[in-house]
């Protein structure tokens, strides 16, 4: 797949898929996720060979109750993603709610 094609696939410019080739500019966890859907792989794909990238253990994960790639996780994505279209003291007020309903339900 050329840039071209992916930039397509992903909604941006092919100047920006360069930018992120190179390391010029950063890529967002979003952005990734776009990135991987165009490619058809997991988001992990990009973290091959990290030290500690695929274990559980290594990232304390396991020992919350999460799945090894969060971000590869289609439905807490778009929580993320919906949780930062919310105002910001709405936000502030629904993160403090999950907090106390995580904490009533360990």
């Amino acid at each position: 797949m050329t840039q071209q094609q992916l930039a397509e696939k992903v909604g941006i410019k092919f100047q920006q898929i360069q930018k992120y080739e190179t390391g010029m500019n950063r890529v967002s966890a979003s952005r990734l996720w776009d990135i991987a859907e165009a490619l058809s792989v997991p988001v992990a794909y990009f973290f091959d060979g990290v030290n500690g990238a695929d274990d559980p253990a290594q990232t304390g994960e396991a020992s919350q109750g999460l799945p090894g790639d969060i971000l590869g996780d289609k439905e807490a994505l778009e929580l993320v993603r919906s949780y930062y279209a919310i105002p910001e003291n709405q936000r502030r007020r629904l993160f403090e709610l999950a907090r106390v309903l995580s904490d009533a339900a360990a």
